[in-house]
């Protein structure tokens, strides 16, 4: 896999940097320093700590679902996801049928989740046994099957919540475990015993047929996919994201050559008391994620009583905290520091792209506001911007209107979306070539101040 898979490896064993940068860390890098996450110490005692089963025996019909842990890599945890539940539980384990659940509807679901867990070497499958067969097949299966494990200690704790992968319940360590028989998803059953196909197009192959995208991330995970010398067990947050890159790579491949859209558009979408905007714009490709975090918010420890820093664009715990990641035409070769978050939405722009044969700029500006009052997943910010990319646009003929809109739903001015905007700058800064000729479709002309004022 390498490259970008490499790349998150070498970001998450990053050393501490100055603290205050919650916004940028979520959790994930302990940039502040301390062996544990604060905020997240925070969400947990929160939570009531209980047991899911008087036993150590656990039954239910995984949906299906497996987790691989990231601790210790190459030496990690894996195992199935299970509820003490039978039926069909498929939803608890497929991010894309979750629009419009809530939360605490979010949270309830999946607190419901048992991670079994044995530890692997991830790269060694000359020690891969039966079990991590199980695994394996278990994410491949389509539908929910039975799952029967016996842990060596009765499952107890609070739920994980992480910005990157969706919450799960309490785990603990399985002495055995097995499963029934389950129908695999056709496409990923196909990359499964295609043994030189590399991961990549493995992956392609899968989405463009198809299947779902947690769906390809959980095979992905389980090191199904790719070449069978070069197969291994991947963290599932390093794949959530590395999926994500793959599909937005490629769909950047054609979309960047495309003619480019003829106007201003502005996609407005509203959930999880986060808004979204996505601007588009009539320029070959450029993108940007902006999330603005307000206090009492996931990222955000301040607390509503302190005056914002909208204003003056203070940052980093007295008010509004701001962080951005963008990309121009020959985008990006550093991990971006949002995370992925970054690449989830990429992807979902890219989508759109593809589907009218066009080319564009983007910014994306998110507004997490204080009823988004902890982490759910990458999903949350892939689903949204599809969503908001489902609504019928807001169309103008110049930026000052499209940035005018973007105001009048969102809270934050203009001027400090611009100052936090690498690709608004651009724009606004160069005159474009139509401009030497006087066949500008814009206003933004020598006087540009209007887009910038308010």
């Amino acid at each position: 896999m390498g490259g970008f898979f490499d790349e998150m490896v070498k970001e998450e064993g990053a050393g501490s940097v100055k603290s205050g940068l919650c916004v940028i860390c979520k959790g994930a890098h302990m940039l502040c320093g301390k062996e544990r996450c604060p905020l997240m110490i925070k969400f947990y005692s929160r939570q009531r700590s209980r047991p899911i089963t008087s036993s150590k025996d656990l039954a239910g019909s995984s949906p299906p679902g497996v987790f691989i842990g990231r601790y210790g890599y190459p030496k990690v945890a894996i195992g199935p996801l299970l509820p003490g539940e039978f039926g069909d539980t498929k939803v608890m384990d497929t991010p894309e049928m979750w629009m419009g659940k809530s939360i605490d509807d979010v949270v309830s679901m999946r607190d419901g989740l048992v991670r079994g867990k044995f530890t692997i070497d991830a790269k060694d499958q000359s020690k891969w046994g039966k079990d991590v067969l199980t695994v394996q097949e278990l994410s491949l299966t389509k539908d929910p099957v039975s799952v029967e494990a016996k842990f060596s200690e009765r499952p107890h704790g609070r739920i994980v919540l992480d910005d990157e992968i969706q919450p799960f319940g309490p785990s603990a360590k399985m002495e055995s475990f097995s499963k029934s028989n389950g129908k695999w998803e056709r496409n990923l059953e196909k990359g499964y015993y295609d043994t030189d196909e590399n991961a990549k197009s493995a992956v392609l192959e899968a989405y463009y047929n198809g299947t779902l995208i947690s769906e390809i991330q959980k095979a992905f995970s389980a090191g199904t996919l790719g070449v069978q010398k070069n197969r291994r067990f991947v963290p599932t947050r390093w794949s959530i994201t590395a999926v994500d890159d793959i599909i937005g790579k490629d769909y950047l491949s054609r979309t960047r050559w495309y003619p480019t859209i003829d106007d201003y558009r502005v996609y407005h979408f509203e959930q999880l008391d986060n808004r979204w905007c996505i601007i588009m714009l009539p320029t070959t490709w450029r993108f940007e994620l902006i999330e603005a975090w307000y206090p009492d918010t996931a990222w955000n420890p301040a607390r509503s009583g302190i005056p914002s820093g909208i204003g003056d664009n203070d940052m980093f715990g007295r008010g509004v905290e701001i962080i951005h990641d963008s990309e121009f035409f020959d985008s990006r070769w550093e991990y971006a520091h949002i995370g992925g978050c970054y690449y989830a939405s990429r992807m979902a722009v890219n989508e759109l792209l593809e589907r009218e044969h066009r080319s564009a700029g983007a910014v994306i500006c998110r507004e997490a506001h204080p009823g988004y009052v902890m982490p759910v997943g990458v999903w949350n910010v892939r689903e949204n911007v599809r969503m908001a990319l489902k609504q019928e646009p807001h169309r103008f003929d110049s930026l000052d209107g499209a940035l005018g809109y973007l105001c009048s739903v969102m809270d934050i001015p203009r001027r400090v979306w611009i100052r936090n905007s690498d690709v608004l700058t651009d724009f606004l800064r160069q005159r474009r070539i139509e401009d030497y000729y006087g066949k500008s479709k814009t206003d933004l002309g020598p006087d540009r101040r209007a887009v910038t004022s308010g």
